[in-house]
């Protein structure tokens, strides 16, 4: 029976695994190597509490700021989400609007907008660190709409929420992409220096 149980798990662990790789972060770092001591800004008991999923089940979404390498990514709930059975999918920003212009060139971006809203889970990584055209913040505004009350977004970003408008040029758009956005969001902001520098002297 015990020889049993652990092909059971062994086998699980596998299948979490692939789950996870098709899932595409570009790290698979969990909470639970994250060291909150190292960033004191951060609640750490709000941002554990979102291993339950709670916020999934509301439909609301997570927003996570800071400059680069303070740790926003790891925070983003993905690894504890996939382990838990969550269609979820990490992709970086401009990789994403890239695809859809692409798919608005060949007319199909219906589709391709009706691909991302199914994802119970979507993670935006880095939003912020390339300006955002006229016509992308048109087609970003669409998915974020088409996942409105109906799944969570996470979002990543190194700007604050009022800087969005200078990033995607576009008052009218930003306005109703943040109406959308943080109608049922948690912010998660993180003010400290680079969790990449850790352990460096």
């Amino acid at each position: 029976m015990a020889l049993t149980n652990a092909e059971i798990d062994w086998n699980q662990e596998q299948q979490i695994a692939r789950i996870i790789k098709r899932t595409r972060f570009s790290q698979t770092k969990t909470l639970k190597s994250f060291d909150f001591k190292f960033q004191p800004s951060i609640n750490q008991q709000e941002v554990l509490g979102f291993q339950d999923l709670a916020f999934l089940k509301k439909k609301e979404n997570l927003v996570f700021i800071g400059s680069p390498g303070v740790g926003k990514t790891h925070l983003a709930i993905g690894i504890e989400a996939c382990r838990q059975g969550k269609r979820v999918l990490f992709i970086n920003c401009h990789e994403l609007l890239l695809r859809l212009r692409t798919a608005n060139e060949k007319d199909i971006l219906e589709c391709c907008i009706s691909r991302y809203a199914r994802y119970e889970l979507l993670i935006i990584d880095e939003i912020g660190y390339l300006p955002i055209g006229n016509d992308e913040a048109n087609l970003f505004f669409r998915l974020i709409n088409a996942r409105y009350k109906q799944h969570s977004t996470i979002i990543t970003s190194n700007s604050d929420l009022s800087g969005w408008v200078e990033i995607l040029q576009n008052p009218a758009v930003t306005a109703a992409i943040l109406d959308r956005s943080v109608h049922h969001v948690h912010v998660v902001k993180i003010t400290r220096k680079s969790y990449r520098l850790k352990g460096v002297n």
